[in-house]
């Protein structure tokens, strides 16, 4: 199982409830976090597919940085 790690636009808990169905549909639910604390807004997602996570986020309005895989 590999985790991604995206940096994202999504900057607030307003942003996330609004990315929260996408991503969940797109991932599964708990599959995924962001951390508005972090600079970067990153979003971590677990096993996820990265074509996948950024469609999600556009759909939301939202966009997504290459991943980093960890």
């Amino acid at each position: 199982m590999k985790n991604l790690k995206f940096k994202t636009n999504i900057k607030c808990a307003a942003c996330v409830a609004k990315v929260t169905p996408y991503l969940n549909e797109a991932v599964g639910e708990d599959n995924w976090k962001v951390d508005v604390e972090s600079s970067e807004k990153t979003l971590t997602v677990v096993d996820g597919d990265e074509v996948e996570v950024k469609q999600a986020l556009e759909k939301a309005g939202y966009r997504a940085e290459d991943s980093e895989s960890i």
